[in-house]
């Protein structure tokens, strides 16, 4: 799950009228479910959506207001208990004239990354507020109710939290993963520094356990990933830790391939940085010989073991 949600919509009216219409009470109320502003938005203070029974929707901070043109705002999420409790995000609002009575708004949501429930939430929930914005608008008329989801099969298909929940663990270990690999060539490289290193190989490892459709494969990766981190810290010993327990994951769970043949590989370098040459050479003999069955993974593997001592 992304943490940043993009939309773009043009309106037929003014820039200045749109922007009003994000801000007055008596538009707000026709569109956006019926919540308004308790007060009126100043930059730099706090601010609350409300119903208009005064049960809090939504508050935050109002960071820009500079119209007709601008509008960002924190937004955290009043009226669910779940996503109360998740920290803020952000809402940026950027209006452009495009021609003689056209805007185009834009509306980013982002830093949804550590709040998974509201992500989901506004993810179904803009494309109403703002389909309902330009009817108001164009139209001087709300929306009418939904009398029926249209893409609605007849049977339930509400993602439950801990499905939300487990798809931004996944995203987040992605992200992570790939952000530990890049820091890991550029160390390699002599263009990067080890600082934050091998947290960021152990934050990877704490989202693979809570991802959705982890597999033990994910697991095994994981474990690799914070040994290399270790290793390129040059700290052999924990490397060593983390490639036994990588190597008795791929055991564990029948993996084979080139899980198997890392499994080995972390073991060998980290065998090697601790002086024990002998059976460092018989983790590089391990590691060679694994079958790799695909050629491409064949190719990454021969290029990352070019390394590997000749046996004898």
């Amino acid at each position: 799950m992304t943490s940043t949600q993009i939309y773009q919509l043009y309106i037929r009216a003014e820039v200045e009228a749109v922007f009003q219409a994000l801000l007055d009470p008596d538009f707000t109320r026709r569109y956006f479910h019926g919540t308004a502003f308790t007060d009126p938005p100043r930059a730099g203070q706090p601010y609350a959506l409300s119903t208009p029974d005064g049960t809090p929707a939504v508050d935050g901070t109002i960071e820009v207001l500079d119209p007709p043109h601008r509008l960002v705002q924190t937004w955290h999420v009043r009226y669910d208990a779940a996503m109360e409790a998740e920290p803020p995000s952000r809402v940026e609002w950027t209006l452009t004239r495009a021609a003689e009575g056209l805007t185009l708004l834009r509306v980013v949501h982002g830093d949804l990354a550590r709040s998974p429930l509201t992500a989901a939430s506004v993810s179904r929930g803009w494309d109403w507020v703002l389909g309902g914005l330009k009817t108001v608008l164009e139209t001087g008329m709300p929306l009418p109710p939904v009398a029926s989801d249209p893409t609605d099969s007849g049977v339930e298909t509400a993602t439950p939290a801990q499905d939300i929940t487990g798809d931004w663990h996944r995203a987040q270990a992605i992200e992570i993963n790939n952000a530990v690999w890049d820091q890991l060539a550029g160390v390699a490289a002599g263009t990067a520094t080890t600082v934050g290193l091998v947290r960021g190989a152990y934050a990877a490892a704490y989202h693979w356990e809570r991802a959705k459709g982890a597999t033990p494969a994910n697991e095994a990766r994981a474990r690799y990933l914070i040994g290399k981190a270790w290793l390129a810290s040059a700290r052999p010993d924990q490397a060593l830790g983390y490639g036994d327990r990588t190597l008795a994951q791929c055991e564990e769970h029948g993996l084979g391939d080139f899980d198997l043949a890392y499994a080995h590989e972390l073991r060998a370098r980290s065998l090697a940085g601790l002086g024990r040459d002998a059976e460092a050479l018989q983790a590089w003999a391990a590691a060679l010989a694994v079958e790799i069955a695909d050629p491409e993974d064949r190719e990454i593997v021969e290029a990352d073991f070019a390394d590997a001592p000749t046996l004898a």
